[in-house]
């Protein structure tokens, strides 16, 4: 009850629900309406359609008796269903697969549990039962927003934290009916129906600042990411390399630098047309993507010149390369049709971490590069400098057991 000037107000249920189908309706419509002028975010569909469905459960919830004869299992399976669409549009919006059994296997349980007579004669299990049923699917939808790596930090908190409250207010009533059962008889309803509004307003301000955080991603995907192979711009390889490069340097970790060019690019494009010629640089943009570990930065410099910048030393970094140039020389015998027999040159350069300039590495990976193209092609080089820092690396191990062992032996024959 509410006062107001002395007049009591009543915050009554019938009210409540009211308010919570034009709110639910009213963003169903407006979510449909934002599909309509995006139609590539096809998760809005799913989100207004289910805010639809939930409207429609709660106005068959609420209307009289003697208006529609439906079952009564029938709205709430409805709500199901609602929440379900609810979880394949999330997952359909952070591209992955939807799971449409999923979807109505909720609806499907409710059903089949209502024509029980065990089921239908108990009230608590009933309520119980629909309680879970609507808390697991909003716990799913908190996991899949919360696995969401995208985000910014404000959404993401946002995403994980209301459905999880909403999950909660579901299950709070078997609480109650345990242990304060005359709470549950006199105020649940107008608690929950309260609940929902809120609910549903905090979802679709959650839907904004998702799709907020995607258009922003789209955004600087576009500024740092080459439109033609999907790998890093030159400036944003840059970027990456010197962070890279902080990073390692705190446990003075080397790096290596590879430097690839097509071989004979130019006639593959004479040939065949730039439009094959595209189709290879995707190829080997596709290879050197899979060649690569998670933490290496991959780059397209311009032309069919790639680059990558590795937290490794140069002996791993050779052989990263070869598996790199071994598998575009398998990848590159056909492509998009045509026999090609694509190839790659790769020099490769090593220094410590942090870098004291980058495109003095970059130099001399260009180098090594020059010498993999003089040599014949189609192979990894490292610069005479590299190769013999690298020799005397190996005989400075090879000779430290040596000396151990003279070391202990002079100490023996003292002793």
């Amino acid at each position: 009850m509410l006062v107001a000037n002395g007049v009591n107000a009543s915050l009554d249920v019938p009210t409540l629900s009211f308010a919570a189908i034009c709110i639910a309706a009213m963003l169903g419509l407006f979510l449909i309406f934002a599909w309509l002028q995006q139609r590539s975010v096809r998760a809005f569909a799913w989100w207004g359609s289910a805010y639809l469905i939930g409207a429609s459960s709660m106005a068959l919830w609420s209307a009289p008796a003697h208006l529609f004869r439906l079952p009564p299992a029938i709205p709430a399976a409805l709500i199901f269903i609602a929440c379900g669409m609810m979880w394949n549009g999330v997952r359909l919006f952070h591209g992955r697969r939807l799971l449409p059994l999923a979807n109505f296997a909720g609806a499907l349980v409710w059903l089949i549990a209502s024509a029980l007579p065990l089921f239908s004669a108990h009230s608590m299990a009933r309520l119980a039962f629909g309680s879970l049923v609507v808390a697991a699917y909003t716990f799913a939808i908190a996991f899949e927003l919360g696995r969401e790596r995208r985000q910014s930090l404000y959404s993401k908190t946002a995403a994980i934290v209301v459905p999880c409250l909403h999950a909660g207010i579901f299950l709070l009533p078997l609480t109650m009916r345990a242990f304060l059962p005359h709470v549950l008889a006199a105020g649940w309803l107008t608690v929950f129906a309260m609940e929902s509004m809120i609910y549903a307003v905090g979802t679709a301000f959650i839907m904004l600042l998702m799709v907020k955080d995607h258009h922003v991603h789209i955004y600087r995907s576009a500024a740092s990411t080459d439109h033609l192979t999907g790998l890093l711009n030159r400036r944003a390889f840059q970027e990456g390399a010197l962070s890279l490069s902080t990073h390692l340097s705190r446990g003075r970790e080397p790096l290596s630098l590879m430097m690839f060019d097509l071989d004979r690019f130019k006639s593959i494009n004479d040939r065949f047309g730039h439009a094959v010629g595209d189709e290879v640089l995707r190829a080997f943009a596709q290879v050197i993507r899979s060649s690569m570990r998670a933490n290496d930065i991959v780059g397209r410099l311009g032309g069919e010149e790639f680059a990558a910048i590795v937290p490794a030393n140069l002996e791993t970094a050779v052989r990263i390369a070869e598996r790199s140039r071994a598998f575009f020389q398998e990848a590159g015998v056909v492509i998009a049709g045509h026999a090609i027999g694509a190839t790659v040159s790769i020099g490769v350069a090593s220094a410590p971490a942090p870098l004291a300039d980058l495109d003095a590495l970059i130099a001399r990976a260009d180098a090594a590069l020059y010498r993999a193209k003089n040599g014949g092609r189609n192979r990894v080089q490292t610069t005479d400098a590299e190769l013999a820092g690298e020799a005397a690396r190996r005989e400075v191990e090879a000779a430290e057991p040596t000396r151990d062992a003279q070391h202990d032996l002079q100490l023996a024959a003292v002793a």
